[in-house]
């Protein structure tokens, strides 16, 4: 029953966007009326909640505990990592980003030291909303998830579909341990992005568009691995 909530969220995401009549004035942000409303709800909970646990968190932990902590969650990852990088055709890096897995599962403690990093092996990150745009699927609108933050409907959908079922320490079976699992991942995040998010808050005058444009761009970055094609609003027209 736990595996299918993602599926069924998934759908009623779909269900809400096909009812959603309102639209923005930008292109890829037809949904802007709704994403804006979503993004202050998202910035209330995480200015009331998320931001002082996050602080808390690096305040009371020190930073080698930390980053034990996030090399943990990332060794996990990258075995997700791995499967996307197949299902790309890419299986000269799908063997590199097992051999991370591998070696700091190993020489470093379950990866709680980022052995891998340190012997000069890349890290990677992939996951299915990359893997559809890499064959081609269209990114869809660009789509602000409740609590989750940035998407696009293509990336959503992967996500609460695919990449939810492939997380490893979403499959956990005990529900508390996997809960807990998933909070202290989550407040790790956060507190590695307690930096960048103040330099958002002082320097731009619009916190949502600055938000959008930066993550839409580092997503299609991503999607071709730093080396996404001219636009057509790029194009010359001579």
């Amino acid at each position: 029953m736990t595996e299918a909530r993602p599926l069924c969220a998934a759908l009623l995401l779909a269900g809400a966007l096909a009812g959603c009549a309102t639209t923005g004035d930008n292109p890829r942000d037809p949904l802007e009326p709704y994403n804006r409303a979503m993004f202050s709800f998202n910035d209330a909970v995480d200015g009331a909640v998320l931001k002082p646990v996050a602080k808390g968190y690096r305040a009371v932990l020190p930073g080698f505990v930390r980053s034990g902590v996030s090399n943990f969650f990332s060794n996990i990852e990258d075995v997700w990592t791995c499967v996307n990088d197949l299902l790309q055709g890419k299986f000269q890096r799908g063997l590199d980003d097992f051999g991370r897995v591998f070696f700091n599962s190993t020489f470093g403690i379950a990866g709680v030291f980022d052995f891998a990093s340190d012997v000069g092996m890349q890290k990677n990150n992939e996951d299915f909303g990359q893997t559809l745009g890499w064959w081609g699927v269209g990114s869809g609108p660009y789509l602000v998830l409740p609590i989750l933050g940035p998407s696009t409907v293509r990336d959503g959908l992967a996500y609460l579909a695919v990449d939810a079922q492939g997380d490893p320490v979403w499959r956990i079976d005990d529900v508390p341990v996997r809960n807990t699992a998933v909070g202290v991942r989550f407040i790790a995040r956060r507190a590695e992005l307690l930096d960048a998010t103040s330099l958002i808050e002082e320097a731009s005058l619009d916190k949502y568009t600055f938000v959008r444009e930066a993550w839409l761009q580092r997503r299609r970055n991503l999607v071709y691995d730093g080396e996404p094609p001219r636009e057509k609003d790029d194009d010359d027209s001579r």
